[in-house]
C-alpha cells in the first residue's frame, strides 16, 4: 500500500502539462477572436447543425500555415462520423472526409 502511494504522484505528473496546453489553447483561441482573425465558433456550430445532419462531437482549433482552422466532427443518424475542416475567418468549407450527410 505504503509503494502504491509513493507511485501516485508519479502517475499524475503527465496530466499537469495537458492542462496548461489547454488553458494555452483557449487564450489563444480568445486573443484570435478579439483580433477578429476566427469568427466565433458559436456562428460556425449554428452553420454546420444547418447544412449537415448530425450532432457536432468534437471542435477543436489549429493554426496550419499561418491560417486558423476549425476541424469540427459530426456524428450524423447513419452513426459514421465524418469531419469538416473549416476556415476559421470565414466558416468556408475547405475539406470534408467521411460521409456527409447534408440537409435537403
Amino acid at each position: 500500500m505504503r509503494r502504491a502511494l509513493l507511485l501516485l504522484p508519479l502517475i499524475l505528473l503527465p496530466a499537469g502539462p495537458g492542462r496548461a496546453d489547454d488553458r494555452r489553447d483557449h487564450e489563444r483561441a480568445r486573443a484570435a477572436l478579439a483580433a477578429g482573425e476566427i469568427r466565433p465558433l458559436a456562428e460556425l456550430l449554428a452553420e454546420v447543425e444547418r447544412r449537415y445532419l448530425g450532432r457536432v462531437i468534437e471542435t477543436e482549433l489549429e493554426r496550419e500555415d499561418g491560417r486558423w482552422i476549425y476541424e469540427i466532427t459530426v456524428l450524423p443518424p447513419s452513426g459514421r462520423v465524418f469531419e469538416l475542416k473549416l476556415d476559421a475567418a470565414t466558416g468556408a468549407l475547405l475539406r470534408a472526409r467521411g460521409p456527409v450527410q447534408e440537409r435537403r
